[in-house]
């Protein structure tokens, strides 16, 4: 079974920076494309960037464009998001995902981390 697990969640000010973590379990193979959904209070998880199992192909949410990196290790088993001008909307529960498929990643990821909060002060 793939477990994700995230880290580097926090509170910041508007304008400033966070970096995500997410690592895998040993079992979770490195085949597997990687992304990042994000849910705030009162609305439905969306999709914020994903990244293909080769650490290619990035793809992010419009309003994030410009703003949010991610990357991956060469092994393929952790991936980063870093969040540079962060802004009050931003704020959400961030969940690291993975999926066999592209199509998958982007919409319905079949792997899911538990989520780390991100709180973004005006």
């Amino acid at each position: 079974q793939v477990q994700l697990v995230e880290s580097g969640g926090g509170l910041v000010q508007a304008g400033g920076s966070l970096r995500l973590s997410c690592t895998a379990s040993a079992r979770t193979p490195s085949n597997h494309h990687m992304g990042w959904f994000r849910q705030a209070p009162g609305k439905g998880r969306e999709f914020v960037a994903s990244i293909n199992r080769y650490g290619g192909n990035p793809n992010y949410k419009d309003s994030v464009k410009g703003r949010f990196t991610i990357s991956r290790d060469n092994a393929g088993n952790s991936v980063s998001l870093q969040m540079n001008s962060l802004k009050p909307e931003d704020t959400a529960v961030y969940y690291c995902a993975a999926d066999a498929s592209l199509p998958g990643i982007l919409t319905n990821p079949a792997y899911w981390g538990q989520g780390t909060q991100v709180t973004v002060s005006s």
